[in-house]
C-alpha cells in the first residue's frame, strides 16, 4: 500500500504544478482564476493529506527522527531532507496557496494572490525530490 500511496503522491505533484501554472498565468493576465485556484487548492490539500500519512507512517520522514533522534537525523542531507525540509517547505507552500485562494475568493487583490502563488511555486520546486538530486531522487513519473 505504501508504494501505491507514494506513486499517487508523486502523480499528484504534476496536478499541483500544472494547476499552479494555470492559476498563475490567469492571474497574471487578469483573467478570472477562481476555478483554477480551486483546482489548485483541492489538489494541493489532497497531496498534503497523502504526504502527511507517508511522513508519519512511512519508512522515511518522522521515522528517521524516531529511530535516529533529531540530532542524527539532521546530520545528513538525505535524512534532513525527508525529516524536515520536504515536509515543512510543502506545509508553508500549501499555507500560502490556501491564503491566496481565500483572499482571491473574497474579492481581494489578484496581485496578492499571484505573489503568494509564485512564492509557493518556488518553495515547491525547491522541495521536490527531482531525479537530478541524486541521494533523494524520485522518478519524474510514478512507477518509472
Amino acid at each position: 500500500m505504501a508504494t501505491g500511496l507514494l506513486h499517487l503522491h508523486n502523480l499528484l505533484r504534476w496536478v499541483v504544478l500544472i494547476a499552479m501554472l494555470v492559476a498563475i498565468v490567469q492571474l497574471f493576465l487578469k483573467k478570472d482564476a477562481l476555478k483554477a485556484s480551486k483546482v489548485l487548492l483541492i489538489s494541493a490539500h489532497t497531496t498534503l493529506v497523502l504526504g502527511l500519512y507517508q511522513y508519519f507512517f512511512g519508512p522515511v520522514g518522522f521515522s528517521f527522527i524516531k529511530t535516529m533522534g533529531m540530532k542524527a537525523a539532521m546530520g545528513t542531507n538525505v535524512t534532513r531532507f525527508w525529516a524536515m525540509e520536504h515536509i515543512f517547505s510543502m506545509l508553508i507552500a500549501i499555507t500560502l496557496i490556501t491564503i491566496g485562494h481565500i483572499k482571491y475568493k473574497k474579492g481581494g487583490s489578484s496581485t496578492t494572490t499571484l505573489i503568494l502563488y509564485i512564492i509557493a511555486l518556488v518553495l515547491i520546486f525547491a522541495a521536490i525530490p527531482w531525479p537530478f538530486r541524486a541521494a533523494i531522487a524520485r522518478p519524474l513519473f510514478p512507477g518509472a
